[in-house]
């Protein structure tokens, strides 16, 4: 836990941001979790694991913008990315950040932005995926969420299970019929005074909460879970639950990152299962790749054994 607390704090660092994205065999081994740092690459990945049965959301890299122009320039990727999806026929949507468009220099200018690439996305038949951030935007996220609902229905979510808040979240969204919500732990310190400190406790409630978007009565008002997750444990306890309640298996699905567990997302579209692989790129892939890093020693160690060996 504090190796991933000190990793995380290092996310923010924008002096080692400048010395890690300078160093060839960083860039190289970013490589594993991050498709590329252009739309041609990013294209080129949805369209392999497209051709192994996989579903894809695209995310362009970016986050805390502190500029109108470079908000609108995310903006503008975005647009130019769901373009690329269309005319290239892919099975994939796209993922946003919020900050990344501008939340921290106005909610109207943000909502402004985000509303042009979902009203772009609609009228191309694509779903937008609104990300989660720390928990100093989950309420923000969540009122620019429900805002676009009122006029658009391909917009969905992200709920993170650590928060202790969540689990009020998703029975609101349920009852407002717009918990259309990926699931997932959750990738950023949080104080144990609102988070569950305990990964077993974080475990749980990412399951309670499958199940209540899972009940009957939630997906008669249009729950449909993204079980964001890599952890055999909790799939093997959702596979169970899904063929024991006889749920649909269009009414899930799972949700893994790109390179991480490739033989699990494999295994899971061969066995009938809806997977969607989550596809980052862009030239900005420091934080999200320090994430990557705090999350599992291994991947820590894969970066270190690199640096060794250069």
């Amino acid at each position: 836990m504090l190796l991933r607390n000190v990793l995380l704090s290092l996310s923010r660092s924008q002096g080692l941001q400048d010395l890690i994205v300078a160093l060839p065999v960083a860039r190289r081994v970013s490589r594993r979790f991050v498709a590329g740092e252009t739309l041609d690459e990013a294209i080129a990945a949805v369209q392999r694991v497209n051709a192994l049965g996989l579903m894809a959301t695209l995310n362009y890299l970016g986050e805390s913008v502190t500029s109108e122009s470079d908000a609108i320039a995310g903006r503008d990727a975005y647009l130019e990315a769901l373009e690329a999806i269309v005319s290239a026929g892919l099975d994939s949507h796209i993922s946003i950040k919020l900050t990344q468009l501008g939340l921290d220099l106005g909610e109207d200018f943000c909502y402004e932005n985000v509303e042009r690439i979902v009203a772009y996305a609609a009228e191309r038949g694509r779903f937008v995926r609104i990300d989660m951030e720390d928990s100093s935007y989950t309420q923000r996220t969540l009122d620019l969420y429900r805002r676009l609902r009122r006029s658009y229905d391909n917009v969905g979510v992200v709920i993170q299970a650590y928060l202790y808040r969540s689990r009020a979240d998703v029975e609101a969204l349920i009852e407002e019929g717009i918990a259309h919500i990926r699931l997932c732990k959750g990738a950023y310190a949080e104080p144990p005074s609102i988070a569950y400190p305990a990964r077993r406790d974080v475990d749980e409630n990412l399951l309670r909460l499958v199940w209540m978007m899972l009940a009957p009565e939630a997906r008669e008002r249009g729950a449909y879970p993204a079980i964001a997750t890599h952890d055999e444990r909790i799939i093997s306890r959702v596979r169970a639950y899904v063929y024991h309640h006889r749920v649909p298996v269009d009414a899930y699905e799972f949700q893994m990152l790109y390179g991480v567990r490739r033989d699990a997302q494999q295994r899971l579209a061969d066995e009938g299962y809806r997977m969607r692989v989550y596809i980052p790129y862009g030239t900005h892939w420091y934080p999200y790749f320090m994430r990557r890093l705090a999350e599992r020693p291994a991947n820590l160690l894969f970066f270190l054994r690199a640096l060794l060996e250069r």
